[in-house]
């Protein structure tokens, strides 16, 4: 049986909790304190999802898997003013200003509160 590889980890913005998403199974929310715990939360629901499945003689759905569509360039346009002001703070941080937007997408992308990048980590 295909189980779905893929839970979606995020940080609830609205309560200090982590949220795991599985996108197989749109209905299902797993919360904890701890992205692991979240995550385990998720595997146990996906396990029993699957057998509850196989014993009503239902097929379950099958894994999503990413599309390898995206070469991990975007063009951006943006005010000069916001521009100069992401450059700044790039400069402040001693990080490039790619990375310093990199940094924040996926801070926002996770749901996980902004932070500085660290220099001597590549994202």
């Amino acid at each position: 049986m295909n189980l779905p590889e893929f839970p979606e980890t995020r940080y609830s913005r609205s309560a200090p909790l982590f949220e795991e998403r599985i996108k197989e199974l749109p209905d299902v929310r797993e919360f904890a304190e701890s992205a692991q715990e979240a995550y385990a939360l998720a595997i146990d629901t996906i396990e029993t999802a699957a057998a509850m499945f196989a014993e009503t003689g239902r097929p379950f759905p099958p894994p999503v898997r990413p599309q390898d569509q995206y070469s991990g360039r975007v063009t951006l346009r943006l005010p000069k003013s916001l521009h100069r002001e992401l450059a700044s703070a790039a400069e402040e941080e001693g990080v490039s200003l790619n990375q310093h937007l990199v940094t924040a997408l996926v801070s926002h992308a996770r749901g996980l509160p902004a932070q500085a990048p660290d220099r001597r980590t590549r994202i």
